[in-house]
């Protein structure tokens, strides 16, 4: 059904080139291009002016000079446009939750991943926290702080960037009653595609992360640590070896979290008697929260086994020295399949709900003060 779908989207045109507007499936070329980004405020006149008559830099710098916003910043203008510079905010949004709420859950997750390498040593959450801090020092909590700030900024980047492109570029292609019926699929394979593109980026910072945090003398820093690891067992071996597993952890668990929160808002809105576009910013926000914990659980548990797989397989000598397919069976038959499923659990659910939650109430902030009028489906009249 999935596949279907895609391949249904995809027949519909499913790279416009043009600006998409809410509600709207195409947009002719001559529409200004920019979400508010380029539009003079109303009454200072036109913000388009025609390429045959100046440079679109000269158009840009006209419209600042107007406007006296800077592009990046400044708000919608009347209908809602979906276009590059749109998608430009969607992604800096995405970056910033992500390396905020995975930077400050550092010390959750050096806990978590002690408790998945070593389970006899650190077999709670809290008890893991004393036993790390006394034996090390507070400053172990945030072992891999650099690593995961900046990997996650980029992962979170292509991911919240990217699904808001590919869901928009499939409601433009499917149309407002198609889209809304489909919207669950949408969610999906949006989340699905974008986690792709943004695990090519992150697998090499989180196989460093995970290489600190289970030895936190192997180097100072991640730049070191990176180097030190390619000389060691080169870049596709070192820095790679965990790409099957972070896909069958990431894909899942974004694919997870999109759809369960999208459709757990749905719901929080219909019990409310109301849609986003009637509420203010903060009754958005906490509705946000709210569907990002629900989601963030559902997503943890899905990806849990293959996270465990992960921690495991970046930890030095884990599973013999065979292929990555090779460590990996050796990995999860001497873990189980009960221990995969639930060694860190616990620990992992109130990070990943806490983050999840976080993540979306964060991106929505963010979008709000730069400008961008987020993407919501709309329920089309007489349905």
């Amino acid at each position: 059904a999935m596949a279907s779908f895609i391949f249904d989207a995809y027949k519909s045109s499913l790279c416009s080139a043009h600006p998409v507007r809410e509600g709207v499936t195409s947009v002719p070329p001559s529409f200004a291009a920019g979400s508010g980004a380029f539009a003079a405020p109303v009454g200072l006149g036109s913000a388009v002016v025609s390429a045959s008559r100046k440079t679109f830099a000269a158009s840009v710098v006209e419209n600042v000079s107007r406007s006296r916003v800077s592009p990046f910043f400044a708000p919608s203008a009347g209908e809602k446009v979906y276009d590059a510079m749109y998608y430009l905010k969607a992604a800096l949004a995405g970056g910033i939750c992500c390396s905020i709420t995975h930077g400050g859950l550092t010390p959750v997750d050096v806990v978590k991943t002690r408790m998945q390498l070593d389970p006899a040593k650190y077999p709670s959450m809290i008890g893991g926290f004393g036993k790390i801090a006394g034996e090390e020092g507070a400053a172990a909590l945030l072992t891999g702080l650099g690593p995961t700030a900046f990997g996650y900024f980029v992962q979170g980047w292509f991911k919240f960037g990217g699904v808001e492109f590919f869901k928009i570029q499939f409601a433009n292609a499917l149309g407002e009653e198609k889209a809304w019926d489909n919207r669950n699929n949408i969610y999906l394979a949006s989340a699905a595609m974008a986690e792709v593109i943004a695990d090519v980026f992150l697998c090499p910072l989180e196989a460093t992360r995970i290489r600190l945090v289970s030895n936190p003398s192997y180097a100072n820093g991640m730049m070191a640590a990176m180097g030190k690891m390619a000389a060691e067992e080169g870049v596709i071996g070192a820095f790679y070896s965990g790409f099957f597993p972070i896909l069958c952890k990431q894909v899942p668990y974004t694919m997870a979290k999109f759809a369960v929160q999208g459709a757990a808002a749905e719901q929080i809105y219909k019990s409310m008697g109301t849609e986003p576009s009637k509420c203010s910013g903060s009754t958005n926000i906490t509705v946000s929260l709210g569907s990002g914990v629900i989601a963030g659980v559902a997503a943890a548990i899905i990806s849990h086994p293959a996270d465990t797989l992960l921690s495991k397989i970046n930890k030095a000598g884990a599973g013999g020295d065979g292929g990555m397919i090779s460590r990996l069976y050796n990995i999860a038959a001497e873990t189980g399949l009960v221990k995969l499923c639930t060694q860190g659990l616990g620990a992992r659910c109130v990070m990943i709900g806490t983050l999840t939650a976080g993540q979306f109430a964060v991106f929505d902030s963010v979008m709000g003060a730069i400008g961008a009028s987020k993407f919501h489906f709309h329920k089309p009249e007489g349905k």
